[in-house]
């Protein structure tokens, strides 16, 4: 069975919840492909040792990037801790990927406890035991 190619996207505000989620599911993530935005895919593999394919930063358009993936079938699960208090100034392209989501049924969790089941599910589904 292939191996969830998972992106991991987080706003500002939110970095250091997905950071700690991701040294919650070390273990399984681990097992997975992971792609993330510019500054949180540094800080998972930083700080939580994860191997991490960096795209470009989400104002830069790295959003994007995970979006074009995720358009040719390349991204299993979405992972993105938005910030719903503070505006971003790349609004179109956050709701563009959320939009790719929906249009090509692709699981996207948008704070920690959806987050928490999308893991689960990916975990049992895949047989791997899930680190918590």
């Amino acid at each position: 069975m292939n191996r969830p190619r998972i992106a991991l996207i987080a706003h500002d505000h939110k970095k250091d919840d997905i950071v700690a989620f991701a040294a919650r599911h070390r273990a399984f993530l681990s097992q997975c492909e992971l792609l993330a935005t510019g500054t949180t895919g540094g800080r998972l593999i930083d700080e939580v040792g994860l191997d991490v394919m960096r795209m470009l930063s989400g104002p830069w358009g790295g959003d994007l990037q995970i979006g074009a993936q995720l358009a040719e079938g390349r991204v299993s699960a979405v992972v993105f801790l938005r910030d719903p208090m503070t505006p971003q100034p790349h609004e179109p392209d956050i709701n563009a990927l959320v939009r790719a989501c929906d249009v090509h049924n692709v699981p996207c969790a948008t704070n920690v406890a959806s987050a928490e089941l999308l893991l689960a599910g990916l975990a049992r589904e895949n047989g791997a035991a899930q680190a918590g």
